[in-house]
């Protein structure tokens, strides 16, 4: 028999900053922006959750799309690719981001298979709130998942999360966010 533990790594206890730039930043708050020790992710098969929600806005004449990454370090582990946002105008409606990494190897040139989802009214396709509902997108956004960046995972990395928007014109605030990794022993 195979024994376990969920071990919460990193949490958000206030907002993220409201991100309104069409540019690549960090959606967390400093405080959750940790960093975790040389051989954190030490044994394949060891997993990553991560979890965050909060409120996303579009407007109807250039919704663009939102883009979420995961980062060790530098590397990017985890990126969702551009998801299109919806045709009819989002004020501050909620998101749910989900996202599993499994540890694929380890060393200097360590890496995470991952998947996820993305829900919201924000996403397009979503009914009007009056019939029900929020979207759902499957995450890498149209494409087969993929292994993630190489990492040294033998040196202290610090995990964040970025979002990026291709326009301007609206915003994205974490409000939650959990980082979990799950280890068998």
């Amino acid at each position: 028999m195979s024994l376990g533990y969920r071990k919460g790594i990193i949490t958000a206890q206030i907002d993220g900053p409201t991100l309104t730039a069409a540019a690549s930043a960090t959606c967390l708050p400093a405080a959750a922006r940790r960093g975790l020790p040389a051989n954190f992710f030490d044994a394949i098969e060891q997993t990553l959750l991560a979890k965050l929600t909060g409120r996303i806005s579009c407007v109807v004449t250039t919704p663009g799309t939102a883009r979420f990454d995961l980062r060790l370090g530098g590397t990017v582990i985890f990126d969702s690719l551009a998801i299109p946002l919806n045709i009819v105008a989002k004020v501050n409606v909620h998101f749910e981001l989900d996202i599993l990494l499994t540890l694929r190897a380890v060393g200097a040139a360590a890496n995470f298979f991952g998947q996820g989802r993305f829900s919201s009214e924000a996403v397009i396709g979503s009914p009007l709130p009056s019939v029900g509902g929020s979207g759902m997108i499957l995450l890498p956004y149209n494409t087969a998942p993929v292994v993630g960046g190489n990492f040294d995972s033998t040196i202290a990395q610090q995990l964040d999360c970025n979002f990026t928007q291709t326009v301007a014109t609206g915003s994205l605030t974490v409000h939650q966010a959990l980082f979990e990794s799950h280890r068998w022993e």
